[in-house]
């Protein structure tokens, strides 16, 4: 029998829909809202719990911080939505407080605290606060979870600490493209683009699944460390050998190897190739790249 349109089960799901949901517009969260409002449940815990959760997912601060506050009972997965939204905003003062809360309130951590508690140590460049997060993440069992040495390979990594998120990264019993493209960004922050190129051709031969963050980390450091024959080569294998489609930041990265490089007549061709909106930033990459070489932007 199916749930009644008008009971707890039913806006549970639409709420959990609004939550998963790649649509982040408001207009359907808020007419669940006002369904629970009328139908008399939103003050039941597990609906308001929803409701902050998809508010929080949605980035709706303002929103989801009313409702938790409001909230008579608050579990571990209500912190962990407001720390995970600030840290998905890149309000990572906010997400670090957030979490600071929890612990005071003495409520317990899970394997989903840790993940947006350590990318926010590595937004704001904090190794010595990364460092000791990770120790709670030792600590609570959680070391060889997936996602949080992840997050420990991309806090370090983000701070530059290299030899800690090669550490995290070799002591792994299992990897995904994550931990490489993590590891490879780290690398190429740091200026050894040789390396990223290392490890993503050792990527290839382990049989990883390659995806467009980790041509994001490799089409970087060919850019940056002057390789632009090798950079056109990897953009030329993302889609031709590993079905990745090239997104507008891979563009923009190309566009601007090949612009440093004096190539402006690749620039116009591959510019018009291209079948996607633009954004700001392309255009300003394209406008400098002509600009400095004399050419005439192009409509």
């Amino acid at each position: 029998m199916p749930p009644s349109p008008t009971g707890v089960p039913f806006h549970a799901s639409l709420l959990d829909a609004c939550t998963v949901s790649s649509n982040k517009s408001l207009k359907p969260l808020t007419q669940i809202h006002a369904r629970t409002i009328v139908h008399g449940i939103s003050r039941r815990n597990f609906i308001h719990w929803k409701l902050v959760s998809a508010y929080a997912s949605r980035g709706r601060i303002p929103q989801a911080t009313l409702l938790f506050s409001s909230a008579r009972r608050r579990p571990t997965f209500l912190f962990n939505s407001l720390i995970r939204a600030y840290a998905s905003l890149d309000l990572f003062s906010d997400s670090l407080a957030f979490f600071r809360r929890m612990l005071v309130a003495r409520k317990p951590v899970d394997r989903h605290t840790f993940p947006s508690v350590l990318k926010s140590c590595g937004g704001l460049l904090n190794p010595r606060l990364g460092r000791q997060v990770h120790g709670m993440v030792l600590a609570n069992g959680f070391g060889l979870d997936l996602a949080n040495a992840n997050a420990v390979i991309g806090m370090y990594a983000k701070c530059l600490e290299l030899e800690g998120a090669r550490k995290m990264f070799d002591g792994m019993p299992v990897r995904n493209e994550v931990s490489w493209a993590a590891l490879m960004s780290g690398y190429g922050m740091l200026g050894n683009f040789g390396e990223v190129l290392v490890l993503f051709d050792r990527m290839v031969e382990e049989g990883v699944r390659v995806d467009s963050v980790c041509f994001t980390a490799v089409l970087s450091a060919c850019k940056r460390g002057g390789m632009v024959d090798k950079g056109m080569e990897y953009f030329r294998m993302m889609e031709g050998r590993f079905g990745v489609k090239p997104g507008l930041e891979h563009y923009t990265c190309v566009v601007d190897m090949l612009g440093k490089a004096g190539r402006v007549e690749e620039v116009e061709e591959l510019v018009k190739r291209m079948d996607m909106e633009l954004d700001e930033t392309f255009l300003e990459t394209l406008s400098g790249v002509l600009r400095i070489r004399g050419h005439r932007i192009m409509n």
